[in-house]
């Protein structure tokens, strides 16, 4: 079975049903779905900042547990001080995480948000935005 490591964007429209998912099905039917630690802390971070209440906070963290969650490890970091080093190519910190998970553990990041990753060399990049 094939890995995929899902961007946060593409969580998130999973968890609202958004329309946009349903790009994604054919990439991500049939695999191993990963998020990355730093998805689960943005999306914990969305649900302070919204002021979610229990029952959702408590939703949200079951629908975590669907996932693969691949943790930091010197690799990783290894990995993300390469993203983030790229010349010309400044990179949100979240960002940088979520591609070296990815290249640490060379599988393919599926993102809506292709130019925020594509300039990363090695990483490959699954979109249809």
């Amino acid at each position: 079975m094939e890995s995929r490591l899902i961007d946060t964007n593409i969580v998130s429209y999973l968890l609202k049903n958004d329309s946009r998912a349903s790009l994604y099905d054919p990439h991500l039917r049939n695999a191993r779905l990963c998020i990355c630690f730093m998805t689960v802390a943005e999306l914990y971070r969305w649900a302070i900042h919204r002021k979610w209440g229990t029952k959702r906070i408590r939703e949200l963290r079951q629908q975590i547990q669907r996932y693969v969650v691949l943790p930091y490890d010197d690799a990783t970091a290894w990995e993300w001080a390469k993203a983030m080093s790229v010349p010309g190519r400044p990179m949100a910190v979240g960002d940088g995480w979520i591609a070296a998970a990815a290249l640490r553990h060379a599988i393919p990041l599926v993102t809506h948000n292709r130019t925020h990753f594509e300039h990363v060399p090695g990483l490959a990049v699954i979109s249809e935005a």
